[in-house]
């Protein structure tokens, strides 16, 4: 990996990131698409789950948990194609590369709104549709704060996987077969939280996983989807 790619000292970096995440982030809302297609993708799935799978209560609540963590792994993926494409067609992306600020930091931005824009809203609906599938009440706060947590894992990872894509015309089917796998301890913590929660355990060493998770995604990701993006504009 290239030695620009390494972390600075924050004094060095944190104008640039600051300046870089509000202009990402005032992008992101102006384009609402990006925020509400993930959104009504979760919950019209979600909502037509029990006209799928029966109406029984018992039914919906044990599969509640799964179902709404699946949907919203699904409708992160759904979002992680675009998070690099927009500024590699007007070349942007190559202007960030070519500045001295290390490429780490203004991936670590577009990640950070893409968790703020899809995950957080994805994390604030989900006890709303977990009561609309019976979820017991034990599991709401459990729900919430772990895919908050896992959603941000989500992001990270998906990031690698639309770096080393990002290049390619129809990148969909490539990219999922790159971060699904990835995805796999995420989403079962995650749904191990919420089951913890409902069956009266202590559910701590799962957020402690998540959470682990995500340090390290937050450490990693970034500079390993900053060198894909690197090689990406060479070739």
């Amino acid at each position: 990996m290239c030695e620009a790619d390494s972390i600075p000292t924050a004094p060095a970096a944190t104008p640039g990131f600051y300046t870089l995440f509000r202009t990402e982030f005032t992008l992101a809302v102006r384009r609402r698409s990006d925020i509400v297609n993930p959104l009504l993708f979760f919950v019209t799935v979600l909502a037509l789950m029990p006209l799928g799978i029966g109406p029984e209560p018992e039914m919906l609540s044990r599969m509640a948990a799964g179902l709404i963590w699946v949907m919203a792994l699904l409708a992160t993926l759904l979002s992680q194609e675009s998070l690099f494409r927009g500024d590699y067609e007007d070349g942007s992306l190559e202007q960030l590369a070519l500045q001295p600020q290390p490429l780490y930091f203004p991936v670590l931005a577009k990640v950070l709104v893409h968790w703020l824009v899809t995950g957080v809203p994805l994390a604030v609906l989900s006890p709303l549709l977990g009561m609309m599938l019976n979820l017991g009440q034990a599991g709401y706060w459990p729900l919430l704060i772990s895919l908050a947590l896992g959603t941000a894992s989500l992001s990270l990872i998906g990031a690698v996987g639309a770096a080393l894509t990002v290049a390619l015309r129809r990148p969909g089917l490539l990219l999922a077969l790159i971060i699904m796998p990835l995805y796999v301890p995420v989403l079962i913590f995650g749904t191990g939280t919420v089951q913890a929660a409902l069956d009266g355990y202590s559910y701590g060493p799962q957020l402690a996983i998540l959470g682990a998770i995500l340090a390290a995604a937050a450490a990693l990701a970034p500079l390993a989807a900053a060198g894909a993006i690197r090689i990406s504009l060479e070739n």
